[in-house]
């Protein structure tokens, strides 16, 4: 390192801090580099010690983006290498008596499409299959009716096949009905089960007071016939019960004598309509997971209660329990997760679909840019430890920029434009690269004429402002301006910013959809041939072309 460049150097380092940790850097963490880059420095410590507050100054008067921008001036290898795709390792603990192989479900209620809570327990189940090898159910829990959409069975399989989810046996619960009678019948045989006739309110206080109703004493005889009786159709809703004997005294009330089996005339089932007597979850949950041959359970811990319950079934009939784990609740900020709150917004008319940018579905997210392989590595790293979290949209986002960034070609979108005639200037093009430090993938040529579009924000700052990738220009109006030179120096010195801008005359209208709102502008009119694909806007982020029309883009905004 030349004495005549030591300083210089020092500033491109003490960037290079900056723009990775996206915050300036202490003088020790800098000092450090440039002693673990070129040790042979180490007798000029006391000299550079020095140069450094007056070189992090520099740094910490320019934005994020003149950091970078200046950095890939100075040392487009250094923002090269932060941009590489890099393999990441998500892993699990392994599970118990799984070498063999294991068999595991996923079972969500055809209500609507799958959301980010959703996810979570698909690839979760979805990761140990893969890893150990066996079955992996899809088990569409369909026995309420009241909470069937039948658009939903469709659009579970799309998100699943979306999620990249390894299924190899669907199952739909509507289907076996039959099953779960005949094994009601063998669990009120084995005294396991018994019908009730008391008013739910009623029973509700004696469970509370921890006393038995007085149908708990009825004998098997006459717990058949009711039951025959309520397949008959001789009970009316609210009627009739079938419910499981636990311990009347169970500390926790919820699973005290819980109901199995009910009668349910309305709404009819979209796929059996003729079928009136319903399995509650507890008891086809259970059923089933003994019947498919489940070994492990991975679930939240709000069925923590369920499994109680569900115990006393396997140990009436002496099925051995599949190893059960309950993993803590995940709350997820700035989205609309219930099904029944988005469908509501939906027909009012506040969100514009299942797919819309506000929602957590995995539509939402795939139409916004997200890719499933940086949603399930994001699940993977949250585990399946039991304390409660809060999702981190930007570990995700981090994830999802290091899968899509080395694939989206750079430009420029000019959001609340204002047309800005410049004074002095000569005419020419600018050459900006499609990719930085890859010009195999092309240049985008950008002519200037005297008249460019600027974002409103900038132009109302004033001042100085260089256009990227061009030459400086000073305000002199609210829509004029003049030539200030080439100098990126002198643009430094001004600590003018570095925007990003398009010629008058070469623009294609485009609508940014973000969380916050519609941005209306304009973009290079290259991006109109990006449909269904994802560029980055510089000094903007990444964004998802979503439709093409008329000459005009409408983009869905990704994450910076």
């Amino acid at each position: 390192m030349a004495d005549s460049n030591l300083e210089n150097d020092i500033y491109i380092l003490a960037l290079q801090n900056a723009v990775k940790n996206k915050a300036v850097p202490r003088a020790g963490a800098v000092l450090g580099s440039v002693m673990g880059a070129h040790p042979e420095l180490r007798s000029q410590a006391k000299e550079i010690n020095a140069m450094l507050p007056a070189i992090l100054a520099k740094v910490e008067a320019l934005s994020a983006e003149e950091r970078e921008a200046q950095l890939r001036e100075l040392n487009p290898e250094a923002i090269e290498k932060m941009h590489e795709k890099k393999e990441r390792i998500h892993e699990l603990p392994t599970l118990p008596d799984a070498e063999g192989g294991v068999v595991m479900r996923f079972a969500p209620n055809p209500s609507g499409p799958l959301h980010l809570g959703h996810a979570r327990a698909s690839v979760l189940n979805d990761y140990y299959v893969k890893k150990y090898g066996g079955k992996f159910y899809y088990r569409v829990e369909d026995t309420d009716p009241k909470r069937v959409d039948p658009e939903a069975y469709d659009m579970v399989s799309e998100d699943l096949k979306w999620l990249g989810i390894g299924i190899t046996d669907v199952v739909y619960q509507s289907d076996r009905f039959e099953i779960y009678y005949d094994l009601a019948r063998e669990l009120i045989k084995l005294g396991g089960a018994y019908m009730c006739d008391c008013d739910n309110a009623e029973f509700r206080d004696l469970k509370l007071k921890k006393q038995a109703c007085p149908c708990r004493d009825l004998s098997v005889e006459e717990n058949l016939k009711r039951f025959d009786d309520m397949l008959a159709g001789k009970y009316e809703e609210g009627q009739i019960t079938m419910r499981v004997k636990t311990d009347i005294a169970h500390p926790d009330p919820a699973v005290r004598d819980f109901a199995a089996m009910r009668v349910l005339k309305e709404p009819k089932h979209p796929r059996k309509p003729e079928i009136f007597v319903y399995p509650l979850m507890n008891f086809s949950v259970a059923v089933d997971d003994h019947l498919l041959g489940m070994t492990h359970v991975i679930r939240g811990k709000d069925h923590i209660a369920n499994t109680r319950r569900q115990e006393y079934i396997y140990n009436y009939f002496g099925w051995k329990m599949p190893y059960f784990y309950h993993y803590g609740r995940m709350s997820i900020a700035g989205l609309e997760l219930s099904t029944s709150g988005m469908r509501k917004g939906i027909n009012e008319g506040l969100y514009t679909g299942w797919d819309d940018i506000h929602l957590g579905t995995l539509r939402a997210l795939a139409r916004r840019g997200i890719q499933a392989e940086a949603v399930r590595g994001a699940v993977v790293d949250i585990g399946m430890g039991d304390t409660d979290i809060s999702f981190s949209w930007e570990n995700l986002f981090a994830a999802n920029k290091a899968i899509i960034d080395a694939d989206a070609d750079r430009y420029f979108f000019v959001p609340d434009a204002v047309e800005v005639t410049v004074s002095g200037a000569p005419e020419m093009t600018a050459h900006a690269p499609v990719y930085p430090n890859k010009p195999e993938r092309g240049e985008r040529l950008l002519p200037f004429t005297g008249k460019v579009l600027l974002p409103r924000a900038e132009v109302e700052k004033g001042g100085m402002l260089r256009l990227k990738d061009l030459f400086n220009i000073r305000m002199t109006g609210d829509s004029t301006a003049e030539y200030a030179g080439e100098s990126l120096a002198e643009a430094r010195k001004e600590k003018a910013p570095i925007i990003q801008w398009l010629p008058a005359e070469k623009a294609a209208p485009c609508s940014l959809l973000t969380p916050e709102g519609m941005q209306e502008g304009f973009a290079e009119p290259e991006v109109l041939n990006y449909e269904g694909k994802i560029v980055q806007f510089e000094r903007v982020g990444f964004a998802k072309i979503d439709a093409v029309e008329n000459g005009k883009a409408v983009a869905y905004h990704t994450h910076r």
